[in-house]
């Protein structure tokens, strides 16, 4: 009989605990839906320039599994590859192929291009098989691997998630135990308090975050071709980021395991629509996820520096995107507080 009143208790708790129920029994399925969605995604389709290429050449190749785009000089194509619209080009010197240039950073594009390349080469000169021709890379080498163009955005996310979770669930600690309601009731206006407690959770979010990226570029060896510097900029504009969110988040949280609740929420679709995976490849009315994550800033940011070598001018942008979602979550974070109740 006491076993069976206690089984029954916590069935009771968990059925008035409409959310957790939700979570166990929603959540795993939203998972799985999108990793269904993200992984059987279309191929992708290499974009591929052609320069000075022969007309007679052009109509020879099979040109349905790529995207072409003529150009008239070595200059135009190079700019197009540098700004991502090309993953590569062909440059011709009359009939035949002069060189080949890969933009470079993403190893699995640079393989698709290739593939592609071997193909076409059996069609323009099928007596001779596929030429000796190696590649020259804008970015990277040969020798880059998944880890080093994957890299930036596990830095990245491993930031943003411990970050998350370790200030959400401070901040909460502070409204259970009653020291944010004791706050409330002093003088301090509430955007003075929430200023406080982020500049107080920054400290050790920049010691973090040197940490992390100081320990994957020099002790794992990450691929790192720009300068140190910035990556620390972009780590910590990110972990503030989490930080001010983790904050906010933690006033819908009566306690830790609500807390932890957000993170098949805010925390997975970061991780899958960052770059980890190619969004090209992925439904257009599904894709628009990641343009509105922090993650998928940081995470091109740090591709910027890290893999292709830009500096200031490349991530300036994507900084301040990081510094808006900040703002945004700060001023959430104050219209939280106006409305706060003790817990």
């Amino acid at each position: 009989m006491r076993i069976r009143a206690l089984a029954i208790r916590i069935i009771r708790q968990f059925l008035r605990d409409k959310r957790t129920l939700a979570m166990m029994l929603v959540a795993p399925l939203l998972i799985l839906t999108m990793l269904h969605l993200v992984f059987n995604g279309e191929n992708y389709i290499p974009k591929i320039g052609f320069v000075n290429a022969p007309d007679a050449v052009i109509n020879k190749l099979d040109l349905e599994d790529v995207k072409m785009t003529e150009y008239e000089s070595v200059k135009n194509a190079k700019e197009a590859a540098l700004d991502h619209s090309l993953d590569g080009y062909v440059v011709f010197e009359g009939p035949m192929v002069d060189k080949i240039v890969l933009e470079g950073s993403d190893p699995s594009v640079n393989g698709a291009f290739m593939k592609w390349f071997q193909q076409a080469s059996k069609q323009l000169m099928p007596s001779q098989g596929s030429p000796e021709l190696r590649a020259e890379y804008l970015h990277g080498s040969e020798d880059m691997g998944q880890f080093d163009y994957f890299g930036p955005v596990l830095l990245g996310f491993f930031a943003f998630f411990f970050v998350f979770i370790i200030s959400g669930i401070s901040f909460l600690r502070e409204r259970t135990s009653g020291t944010l309601e004791k706050l409330l009731a002093s003088p301090l206006r509430k955007w003075e308090i929430v200023v406080g407690y982020i500049l107080g959770f920054g400290l050790f979010t920049l010691l973090q975050a040197t940490l992390i990226a100081w320990y994957a570029i020099y002790i794992l060896g990450m691929l790192m071709e720009g300068s140190f510097i910035y990556v620390l900029l972009i780590t910590l504009m990110l972990s503030m980021t989490a930080l001010t969110l983790g904050t906010l988040l933690s006033a819908f949280a009566n306690n830790e395991f609500q807390m932890i609740q957000f993170i098949p929420i805010i925390i997975v679709p970061q991780f899958f629509f960052s770059g980890l995976i190619n969004l090209e490849t992925i439904s257009d009315w599904l894709s628009w996820l990641g343009p509105i994550t922090p993650l998928y800033y940081a995470a091109e940011a740090l591709r910027d520096i890290m893999v292709r070598g830009y500096g200031w001018d490349a991530i300036y942008g994507n900084l301040l995107m990081l510094a808006g979602f900040s703002a945004l979550f700060m001023f959430l974070n104050i219209l939280a507080l106006r409305k706060h109740r003790a817990v």
